[in-house]
């Protein structure tokens, strides 16, 4: 019997469809589940599965697993399309299966290369050029066609004990040292137990380890701030009627709060132009002055004809205590949103697809796009570094726009266009790892969630409930100092998977 059954496992067509189970249960270690270790199980399930295969196999094997792994994962991502898209069910399905088959093309060429490059199963193929590879790829998912990082490796260890070493080498150092694990783990089937007890042993040091490396301490001060969390209805986000209902009732969760230094409004908070509100805005300044408080708010900013999703701020940014208030509406003190996503702010051969679908033509799709490096934004004697929703998954940008000032890391959202679904939890797992490696607590303040403060360890301290409208309040202590990632960045580890595939390819050749 039991032979019958590894006999079944081994046929091509049950090797496919273990490898698209296989993929599908990883999205378990993401959020909202986290259950972390079962990423490096199916990772080395699949690793020990694709041993013998050719190249060619290879390729189907791990495109079968990326699929499992992208379909279940993102499936969110049709939720926008089918709900607020205007499309048709199916049709919101297909493109979410066309977009996960697309991503699952990165894992499908980690395997293909394996195969050429270390065919036989070993401690070299799977501790060396396996996780080369696998982080190579992730790393150009990050970026080829503008990027789509979602459910790196790295990221499954949100809530697992190998997060301090983001702090380290980053996420994407983590995705290389979770494919390590696994094929250590993979290598247990053929009884070569050895390097398993030399990778969890040096892990559990790097982890150990990772907080003495950081240079981050308490800077002895502390922020209140206040997030909003407004629960517009999408639906009503870009009514022009719903307008000044919108504004009204930010300022009226706003009000009872004004004790706080620092107020923090969601992504197009207010949903219009700039130049469209500046009564409200100059009274929004005032009020804030008055109180001795600055309001950060998402916000369409305008100059001549370029529009950007900004963030701005009003009342107070250079000292908590100013007689005047600094809004001037001249574009001084502001950020605009460098990495746009994809259809929601530009649309990429507009011209050829606008007229397919509603889809393709969503309010606000026709944004510019901002410098790659702005300076932080000042309230209230503070600088806060920013990114705006999709951004906040590139952990270089947040790097770069880091200084030895920054005080806070803050993100501003509206995930409203995913519903109930895992899509926003996802994000908020992403934000968290941000504050690993940048040394820095992190506030973030959504339409509808999550809206959540996060300390310099990447733990979440405060969180509202999705879906409700309402106003987080906490005392943030204050950090200074750096993170060895926030010094060297993702470059080591990229350099390091860079040259184990150079050495695989020449020792290829050699032999």
């Amino acid at each position: 019997m039991l032979n019958k059954l590894r006999a079944l496992a081994h046929h091509p067509r049950s090797k496919m469809v273990l490898a698209y189970a296989a993929g599908a249960t990883t999205a378990l270690s993401f959020a909202p589940y986290s259950i972390w270790p079962l990423y490096l199980i199916a990772l080395a399930f699949a690793l020990h599965q694709s041993a013998g295969l050719t190249a060619k196999q290879a390729f189907c094997y791990w495109l079968t697993f990326g699929f499992g792994c992208f379909s279940v994962g993102i499936s969110w991502v049709h939720v926008s399309m089918d709900v607020y898209g205007g499309m048709p069910l199916i049709a919101s399905i297909a493109l979410m299966a066309l977009l996960a088959l697309y991503l699952a093309l990165y894992p499908a060429l980690t395997g293909c290369l394996m195969q050429k490059l270390a065919p036989k199963t070993s401690v070299i193929r799977n501790i060396l050029v396996f996780p080369a590879l696998w982080t190579i790829t992730e790393w150009a998912r990050g970026w080829v066609l503008t990027g789509f990082p979602w459910l790196w490796a790295g990221y499954s260890q949100t809530e697992g004990p190998l997060k301090p070493i983001a702090s380290m080498f980053g996420t994407l150092g983590l995705s290389f040292i979770v494919a390590l694990l696994a094929g250590a783990i993979a290598l247990l089937a053929i009884k070569r137990w050895q390097s398993l007890t030399i990778a969890v042993p040096v892990l559990a040091v790097l982890t150990f380890i990772a907080p003495m490396t950081s240079q981050v301490k308490p800077n002895g001060e502390t922020i209140k701030v206040a997030l909003v969390q407004g629960n517009i209805p999408q639906s009503m986000k870009w009514n022009p009627d719903a307008l000044w209902p919108t504004m009204l009732k930010y300022m009226d969760l706003s009000r009872p709060e004004f004790s706080a230094d620092l107020i923090i409004w969601p992504e197009a908070a207010i949903p219009a132009p700039e130049y469209m509100v500046k009564d409200f805005l100059y009274n929004a300044n005032k009020v804030a002055n008055l109180n001795d408080s600055a309001i950060i708010t998402g916000i369409i900013s305008n100059h001549g004809d370029a529009f950007y999703n900004s963030l701005i701020v009003l009342g107070n940014s250079k000292h908590k205590q100013q007689s005047e208030p600094d809004y001037l509406g001249d574009g001084s003190n502001e950020f605009k949103k460098h990495h746009l996503l994809p259809i929601g702010e530009f649309v990429p051969f507009e011209s050829l697809l606008r007229p397919l679908a509603p889809f393709f033509n969503l309010p606000m799709s026709s944004f510019n796009r901002g410098d790659f490096t702005q300076p932080n934004l000042n309230a209230v004697g503070h600088q806060i570094s920013p990114a705006i929703c999709y951004e906040i998954a590139f952990p270089e940008q947040l790097r770069a726009n880091m200084n030895d000032t920054t005080d806070l890391l803050m993100t501003v959202s509206n995930d409203a266009w995913f519903g109930t679904s895992n899509g926003p939890l996802q994000h908020m797992e992403i934000a968290q790892m941000r504050s690993v490696e940048l040394g820095r607590p992190l506030v973030r303040a959504t339409n509808n969630g999550v809206t959540a403060v996060v300390d310099e360890q990447g733990n979440i301290t405060h969180q509202l409930p999705q879906f409700e409208a309402g106003v987080l309040v906490a005392d943030i202590a204050l950090m200074k100092g750096h993170t060895l990632f926030t010094t060297i960045g993702q470059w080591p580890v990229l350099i390091l998977s860079f040259l184990i595939a150079l050495g695989a390819v020449i020792r290829k050749k050699v032999h």
